[in-house]
């Protein structure tokens, strides 16, 4: 049973950190680029970071520089650390895994993310 579940959300003041987490089972976690999106109320899911199998690593111009996305491999985890949260990066962030060759997305249920004073 594939299972993504992600962790770490939650009520932050601004210019907070929080470090998220996404713990995967049920797949070959070494044969899935992961990825973290992020959607606000009343707008679309957007891609926030994403590191591949070998760990090449992308961000979205709206965090960059304040996120850093990693791997552990031996323990089947995604994490994304956020630094300097702002009130606008209030929103649900998901965990995906996408396999490398046959392009396969799992989804977790996601964990929410508040920034407020």
């Amino acid at each position: 049973q594939v299972q993504l579940v992600e962790s770490g959300g939650g009520l932050v003041q601004p210019g907070g950190s929080l470090r998220l987490s996404c713990a995967a089972s049920g797949f070959t976690f070494i044969a899935y680029a992961m990825s973290w999106y992020r959607q606000a109320p009343g707008k679309e899911r957007e891609l926030v970071a994403y590191i591949s199998v070998g760990g090449t690593t992308n961000y979205a111009d709206s965090m960059k520089g304040r996120i850093t996305i990693s791997r552990d491999n031996a323990k089947n985890t995604v994490y994304l650390q956020t630094n300097s949260l702002k009130p606008e990066d209030t929103a649900m962030y998901y965990c995906k895994a996408t396999h490398i060759y046959t392009k396969r997305d799992y989804w977790g249920q996601g964990t929410q993310v508040t920034v407020s004073s």
